[in-house]
C-alpha cells in the first residue's frame, strides 16, 4: 500500500542489541514504570528556526515519543526540570553520574537538522542510563510532513529495545463515529493515528457502517454496510476509495475478517433462520460454507498462522466460544464459565484469544489461552464491548458506554488496557465511538 506516511529514506546507525541488565518484565501483572528521561532534541537552528524551522519539529517529535512511552504505562518520564546534564551534541557522552542522580535508569539522546534537499534527519540514541552503555542508536531522514511518523517509530524503537517486544505506536485505528440521536443515530467509518492524531472519515454517514476490520497487508478495510435496511458485507480500497460487494448472497451478511495472508475473508450468513460461517476467496471470487448446524454460527477469528478459527455459537444452549480447523473440522468449545461469551479475537502473538462476556448484568472484556484455561477479566461496565488487539499483543482496544443517569444515553467511548488488565486509558476521538479495530505495524 502506498502509504501517505512513506519514509523517503532511513539511515542506521548504531544496531546494537540489547543489553539484559536493562529490560522491562511486561508479563508480570503489576510493575513499576521504568523511569526514562529524554532532553531536548539538539537543533541547529536559530531563533527564527526555533519556532519555524527544525527547532519546531524538534519539540514536536520529543512530545510525541515521551506521550507515547509515557501511555504505554511501562515508563515514567523524568521531568526536565530536574535534569543536571546538558547535553548540546548528540556526539556529546552523556555524564552519567548526573543521570543516576535522578534515578534515570534509560536515557534519550536526540538530534535533528535539515539536509539540503529540505528533509529532515532525525537520529537518536539510547542509553542505560545506570552503566553507561548504549543500547541503540538510529537515524532517520524523511520529508517534514512525516514527521508525527518518525515520532511514533522512535518510540517503537525504544520500546522494543527496552521490553525486548515489537512496539504499537506506528500504527492506525479504523472505527465506527457515532453522532446524533438515538431514533436516528449516524455511524460512519473513520480512521486515525493509534493515538488520536491524523483522523479523517472514511465513509459519509449515509449509509449505516459497523465492525471494520483492517486487512493484514494494510491494503483494505472490510465492514458491514446497511442498504436498504439489510446488511451486507463491502471491502474499501485504502489506496482508491473504491468498495465493492463481497459476494452474492441473498440473505444478511456481517461478522467480516481478513485471513492472515488477506486473501481471504470469513464472514456469517443468514437464511431461513440459521447462521453459518462462510470463508470467501477474494482471488477466485468463491465461497466455502464451513459450519453446519442448526445454532447460530458467528463472529469468527483466523489464529496468527490461519490453522484455526474461533468463533462463537449457541449450539451448547448459550452463547460460548468453540475452536475449528480452518477448514470446519474438529470443533471444540473452550469457554464454560458462567455467563454468554461472544466477539472473540485471537492475538498476534497466538497466546490468547480476547472476547466479550455477559454475566449477571454486567459486560467484561476477557482473555483466556486457545484451549480455554486461564480465563481473566480485564475490564467491566454497563456496557464494554469489541476488543481489538495491538500488533504486539500486548494491549486491547475496547468500547465502553455507561449506564445513563438521566434521558440522555451515556457517551460511547474508546478505551485500551494492558493484557495484565492494568493501564486502561481513554483514547479521545472527536465524536462518539465504538468498534475499533488496531492496524498491523504500518508498512
Amino acid at each position: 500500500m502506498k502509504m501517505k506516511y512513506f519514509l523517503i529514506g532511513l539511515l542506521c546507525l548504531f544496531a546494537l542489541p540489547l543489553r539484559a541488565e536493562l529490560e522491562i518484565d511486561i508479563t508480570g501483572a503489576m510493575r513499576e514504570p521504568m523511569p526514562i528521561a529524554m532532553p531536548k532534541m539538539v537543533s541547529n537552528s536559530n531563533a527564527f528556526g526555533q519556532l519555524f524551522g527544525t527547532g519546531s519539529y524538534a519539540s514536536k517529535i520529543r512530545q510525541v515519543i515521551l506521550a507515547d512511552l509515557q501511555r504505554s504505562g511501562l515508563f515514567r518520564i523524568i521531568d526536565e526540570s530536574s535534569y543536571i546534564d546538558d547535553l548540546r551534541s548528540i556526539d556529546e557522552r552523556p555524564n552519567f553520574n548526573d543521570w543516576r542522580a535522578i534515578k534515570a535508569q534509560a536515557l534519550v539522546q536526540s538530534a535533528i537538522k535539515e539536509t539540503d534537499d529540505g528533509r529532515l534527519k532525525v537520529e537518536f540514541r539510547l542509553w542505560d542510563a545506570m552503566n553507561g552503555d548504549q543500547l541503540y542508536g538510529q537515524s532517520y531522514t524523511t520529508t517534514k510532513e512525516n514527521w508525527r511518523r518518525i515520532a511514533h517509530i522512535i518510540a517503537d524503537d525504544i520500546y522494543e529495545r527496552l521490553t525486548g517486544d515489537k512496539g504499537y505506536f506506528d500504527t492506525r485505528i479504523v472505527y465506527v463515529s457515532e453522532s446524533g440521536p438515538a431514533t436516528k443515530r449516524v455511524k460512519r467509518l473513520a480512521i486515525m493515528d493509534q493515538d488520536g492524531e491524523n483522523h479523517k472519515f472514511l465513509t459519509s454517514g449515509a449509509a449505516m457502517a459497523l465492525t471494520p476490520r483492517f486487512s493484514p497487508n494494510m491494503q483494505k478495510i472490510t465492514y458491514i454496510s446497511f442498504s436498504r435496511t439489510m446488511p451486507k458485507v463491502y471491502i474499501l480500497d485504502l489506496e482508491s476509495g473504491k468498495q465493492e460487494l463481497l459476494g452474492n448472497f441473498p440473505g444478511m451478511t456481517f461478522a467480516p475478517v481478513f485471513s492472515p495472508d488477506s486473501n481471504k475473508v470469513l464472514l456469517s450468513f443468514a437464511a431461513k433462520g440459521n447462521t453459518e460461517i462462510y470463508e470467501m476467496d477474494l482471488k477466485k471470487k468463491t465461497s466455502k460454507q464451513l459450519t453446519k448446524h442448526p445454532a447460530i454460527d458467528t463472529s469468527p477469528s483466523y489464529s496468527p498462522d490461519g490453522k484455526k478459527i474461533v468463533f462463537n455459537s449457541d449450539r451448547g444452549g448459550n452463547q460460548q466460544l468453540y475452536v475449528m480447523d480452518s477448514d470446519g473440522a474438529n470443533v471444540e468449545r473452550i469457554s464454560f464459565g458462567n455467563g454468554r461469551y461472544a466477539t472473540p479475537v485471537w492475538s498476534p502473538r497466538g497466546d490468547y484469544i480476547a472476547f466479550t462476556k455477559m454475566s449477571g448484568g454486567e459486560f467484561f472484556i476477557g482473555v483466556m489461552h486457545p484451549d480455554g484455561s486461564g480465563e481473566r477479566l480485564l475490564a467491566s461496565g454497563y456496557l464494554v464491548e469489541g476488543p481489538t488487539w495491538s500488533p504486539n499483543g500486548r494491549v486491547l482496544m475496547f468500547f465502553r458506554q455507561e449506564r445513563s443517569s438521566g434521558r440522555t444515553s451515556a457517551p460511547i467511548k474508546l478505551y485500551t488496557i494492558d493484557v495484565t488488565g492494568y493501564n486502561e486509558r481513554l483514547v479521545v476521538t472527536p465524536a462518539e465511538a465504538s468498534d475499533p479495530a488496531w492496524s498491523p505495524l504500518l508498512p
